[in-house]
């Protein structure tokens, strides 16, 4: 049963939790210290361990309740975005996921933040939140709410069990950043339709390949109207 879940999840979310669980599994056997793996902006620049890059947003902490909240949210939202926006847009979300680790590392020293796994799992849920606004939710049944409140009840959740609003925050901020960037400029008179975050052909090509499936579809429902909207506001400001 778990090995039909496992494949059954999109290959984008499998892999980055693939590579989270083995990261916090190598951690917790001292197979691997998490003093090589956080952000560190002059260990990168000066003795080239760039692998910091990428292993900064691979650790989620030692196991325990925090770890568990952060991998469920990560898992759930993740897949939800890969299967629901971006259903046969595997090279899109990937590129999501890159834009948003790209800001975070780039402001990485102004905010002496050393691990940005938290920060990309609050992204996504912010981007599902905006794109799912009419859904209602409710918080371990004690209250309602609609879903672009997710992400501050989540917030508010993890502050409370005793971690920093810091990392968290940061997603958010970048998952807006994404969500104006990607869904409201291009809707915008003076966008005329443009797209500032277009995927690289070439992420596209390597997607293809690596995952066997085409990319460039599109969840119909949720694109069909972004496209009216974008048509609509090209057409506004060629009235103008």
């Amino acid at each position: 049963m778990i090995e039909h879940w496992y494949y059954d999840v999109p290959p984008v979310t499998r892999t980055y939790v693939t590579l989270c669980f083995l990261t916090t599994s190598a951690c917790a056997l001292d197979l691997v210290s998490p003093l090589s793996l956080y952000f560190n902006a002059r260990a990168i620049c000066t003795r080239g361990q760039f692998w910091r890059l990428g292993t900064n947003f691979l650790y989620f902490g030692p196991f325990g309740l925090d770890l568990l909240f952060h991998m469920f949210f990560l898992v759930r939202y993740s897949r939800l975005l890969e299967e629901g926006s971006f259903r046969m847009r595997t090279a899109d979300f990937l590129y999501m996921l890159l834009v948003g680790a790209a800001v975070m590392t780039l402001a990485g020293p102004l905010l002496n933040v050393q691990f940005f796994g938290s920060s990309l799992t609050f992204m996504m849920v912010y981007v599902w939140a905006r794109r799912n606004d009419s859904v209602r939710m409710s918080f371990l049944g004690l209250f309602q709410f609609t879903a672009p409140y997710l992400p501050w009840v989540l917030l508010s959740f993890s502050v409370l069990i005793g971690n920093t609003y810091t990392v968290d925050t940061i997603g958010i901020a970048v998952g807006h950043v994404y969500f104006f960037l990607e869904d409201i400029y291009p809707r915008m008179p003076a966008a005329r339709g443009r797209r500032l975050l277009k995927t690289p052909r070439v992420l596209e090509m390597l997607c293809n390949y690596a995952f066997s499936a085409p990319q460039g579809g599109y969840d119909f429902q949720f694109d069909a109207l972004r496209e009216d909207d974008i048509n609509a506001a090209a057409a506004a400001g060629d009235d103008r």
